[in-house]
């Protein structure tokens, strides 16, 4: 082996080192330094407009994809929520009903000064700037980040994205969809249509959502009556509803008040409003309180009623009302209700003593009332209060009518030319035998025997006299005489339900009122009386829009249900009731009236059915236990022994009367009673034959020409003179006149006119118009 060093072997896998050349100067970049320490971390411009145009790459890409993925979803369920607004005649508010106090207007139906107001509050530049403002949400970011408030950029087409479409909740996600749904609306909605939409939706406190359900909360108008001043209320609440509020928080009224300045300027500022007329502008404080448009009170019973006719009669769904939206205006006459409610108070319920007297606890009463001619429904009264009561007494159908169903069988026996069982023709002067509990003649039937009430006998006696005394025995024998299918149809066709409770196969026993008919069946039939025999369709509703479109409804039509003659007839012999019968307390009307009494078996129900030439009323006092809900007899209620028909009902209807036809005309009855109906017929048994016991012609062409006790001008009445008696005074102001005519051409005298020498003033010898529109019927029966 050499003693001289060896070469070493490179390890296995590595290379061997070899020397580093170094940087030739020219292939550094000229005049540029090389980039040591913190200068290696800035990024170069390069780097920069690649970072730049990568994060717009991504901001475009997710505006395009968020554009793409957000659509407009369909409006959340508060949103579309509306109230039923229900209306009296003349538009003032009786009640709204549903879960959301709101109702819905078109921008026509929003004064230029409310759409100003809010503008001026909430986004001057709303006509002119795109769906958002950036430069807006930034400066509320800030200022909210800075501690300066809790501040809103938004624009008014967010406000109502946020409103309508989705929830109220303060997230991100909620804002990044706002953002893009109000894009996409401001492209596919006029700015009229989004002004409106916010109008509708925004909410300014005491529970009304949108400006026409504020302006009555507010203020007790609509929203097309808002001036300058209460709108700029108005729009200064939508700030913070509650807060702003005066009446409840007195203490915020400085800081309310430069709100409303504020608006006010802007509107100034805007070209929107007069400098001169801001100046003269006081701060609008609102009512404290407004109308109730709650279901207390009578409310809650209107809108019950209104809403199932609705239903029942398929004008609108269930579902439709449940949505709201719908503007109900009714035939009730606020006046006249409200004097409805009166006459109830003052002649019933304050003489109730529940504390010591039971059976006052019992008392209940029902009352309808309808336009004669138009057969609208101008008021009810269904109970003390809604929200206490729940049982529409004007509509329910389980207290017997008693004594009141009377005139529909005397009705009957005229339409139908009906004689007794000897032969004799059924008229006022007809003499009926009025014995206690004389068995019914002529009915093949089970043996009946009605009693009068307190077992009193009559003996002979004429229909109109046991009309005025209400004899039972006399009217059960006159079913059986008519009877009772024919009497049961009369009283259909004057306007009771075919499915009133008991008004089928009760024989002789129909006379007597065993039927259940409501307040406002009764009311309807006995307007068809009223109105010569004609009958309207009743209607509660005179119109219906919703969301400012009209909802069409039945036609309504007026019939000959009977003939002019039976209903006339019948109206003469009703008058005694009221002159010298059992309903003088009706006399405080100081109008020509008509009516008949009427209790229930036991005295669970006193009844009194009358009307004028105008108004036909009816009203029933009840007795119910409010904790069993059974019928209970009313002996002792108030003090009295018992509550009749001439007693407080035939009172209310006094009272409520007079003042509902305060102001108006006095009209007379103008009446044509069938052939021979002033003359005195025999007894039963005798030669019918023979002459009248008043000396009066036979002949049923010629009259007497005597004059009615009321001065209305009837021939109703034999006067034992054979020649015509001079027309006389009445303290009412009318004139009694001759005998009346018939609807057939057969004359008993010359027509009742009323002065104007026309034969025939009222029509009623031509059917009656069809086809009148803005009612609610159903087959002409009110259900």
């Amino acid at each position: 082996m050499s003693d001289e060093p060896q070469p070493q072997q490179p390890r296995k896998g590595r290379a061997p080192n070899k020397p580093r050349a170094a940087a030739a100067p020219e292939d550094r970049t000229p005049g540029r330094p090389p980039r040591t320490g913190r200068r290696r971390l800035v990024p170069t411009r390069r780097t920069l407009l690649v970072g730049l145009l990568a994060t717009a790459a991504l901001v475009v890409g997710g505006f395009l994809l968020g554009y793409h993925l957000v659509g407009i979803p369909a409006a959340n369920a508060l949103a579309t929520q509306q109230a039923n607004v229900y209306l009296y005649a003349d538009g003032s508010v009786i009640a709204r009903d549903g879960e959301v106090n709101r109702e819905n207007v078109t921008l026509s139906q929003i004064s230029k000064d409310a759409q100003h107001a809010v503008l001026a509050a909430e986004d001057r530049d709303f006509y002119t700037e795109s769906a958002i403002d950036p430069q807006a949400m930034i400066r509320a970011a800030w200022n909210t980040a800075t501690g300066k408030g809790k501040q809103s950029g938004s624009t008014i087409t967010q406000q109502y994205v946020k409103n309508y479409y989705l929830r109220q909740e303060q997230t991100v996600t909620r804002k990044v969809k706002e953002f893009f749904i109000s894009i996409k609306l401001d492209r596919e909605q006029s700015k009229d249509q989004i002004l409106e939409g916010y109008l509708n939706t925004s909410f300014f406190g005491r529970g009304a959502y949108g400006i026409q359900s504020a302006a009555h909360a507010y203020y007790g108008i609509d929203a097309s009556e808002l001036d300058a001043a209460r709108a700029a209320y108005l729009a200064a609440l939508v700030n913070a509803p509650s807060q702003y509020d005066v009446i409840t928080h007195p203490e915020n009224r400085d800081t309310v008040e430069r709100r409303w300045n504020y608006v006010l300027d802007g509107m100034v500022d805007e070209g929107w409003l007069d400098a001169a007329e801001r100046d003269r502008l006081t701060f609008p404080v609102p009512q404290r309180t407004t109308v109730s448009t709650s279901l207390s009170g009578q409310r809650g019973y209107i809108v019950n009623i209104v809403k199932n006719h609705l239903v029942q009669n398929d004008v609108v769904d269930e579902a439709a009302l449940d949505t709201g939206g719908h503007r109900i205006t009714t035939t009730l006459q606020k006046d006249k209700q409200d004097a409805f409610v009166d006459a109830v108070n003052d002649n019933l319920m304050d003489r109730l003593d529940k504390e010591n007297r039971k059976v006052d606890t019992y008392v209940r009463a029902g009352g309808a009332s309808i336009d004669v001619k138009t057969g609208k429904i101008v008021a009810l009264y269904n109970g003390i209060d809604y929200v206490k009561q729940y049982t529409p007494n004007a509509t329910r159908r389980d207290f017997q009518v008693g004594s009141s169903f009377k005139p529909f069988v005397f009705t009957a026996a005229v339409e139908n030319g009906s004689r007794t069982q000897d032969g004799r023709p059924i008229t006022p002067n007809t003499v009926y035998d009025g014995t206690s509990e004389r068995p019914v003649q002529g009915w093949p039937g089970d043996r009946y025997a009605p009693e009068n009430e307190d077992h009193r006998d009559y003996g002979d006696i004429t229909v109109r006299e046991a009309t005025d005394k209400s004899v039972n025995a006399v009217y059960a024998q006159m079913a059986a005489d008519v009877g009772p299918d024919k009497v049961r149809r009369t009283a259909i066709d004057l306007g009771l339900s075919e499915n009133t409770p008991s008004l089928d196969d009760a024989g002789p026993s129909i006379a007597l009122g065993v039927a259940t008919a409501s307040v406002l069946d009764m009311a309807e039939a006995y307007a068809t009386l009223a109105n010569h025999g004609k009958h309207s369709d009743p209607t509660l509703i005179e119109k219906i829009t919703r969301n400012g479109r009209t909802v069409d409804l039945p036609e309504r039509h007026t019939r000959q249900a009977v003939s002019r003659q039976a209903a006339d007839t019948t109206t003469s012999v009703l008058r005694g009731v009221v002159e010298s019968g059992t309903a003088t307390a009706a006399q405080t009307a100081g109008r020509p009236a008509a009516g008949k009494t009427g209790t229930a078996e036991e005295d669970t129900a006193a009844w009194f059915a009358g009307y004028t030439p105008d108004l036909a009323t009816v009203v029933a006092v009840m007795g119910q236990d409010p904790v069993t809900a059974g019928h209970k007899p009313l002996y002792g209620a108030m003090g009295l022994p018992r509550v009749n028909g001439g007693g407080a009902p035939a009172e209310i209807w006094g009272q409520y009367t007079r003042e509902a036809l305060e102001g108006t005309p006095t009209t007379p009855f103008t009446l044509r009673l069938q052939p021979g109906a002033w003359k005195t017929q025999p007894p039963p048994g005798a030669s019918s034959t023979g002459p009248s016991s008043t000396g009066a012609p036979e002949n049923d062409s010629g009259g007497t020409g005597s004059q009615a006790p009321d001065g209305t001008g009837t021939d109703d009445e034999p006067t034992g003179q054979e020649e015509p008696q001079p027309s006389r005074e009445r303290t009412d102001g009318t004139t009694a006149g001759g005998d009346t005519g018939d609807d057939d051409g057969t004359t008993d005298g010359p027509d009742t006119t009323d002065g104007t020498g026309d034969d025939d003033t009222n029509g009623d010898r031509t059917p009656g118009p069809g086809g009148l529109t803005g009612a609610l019927t159903q087959n002409g029966r009110w259900t």
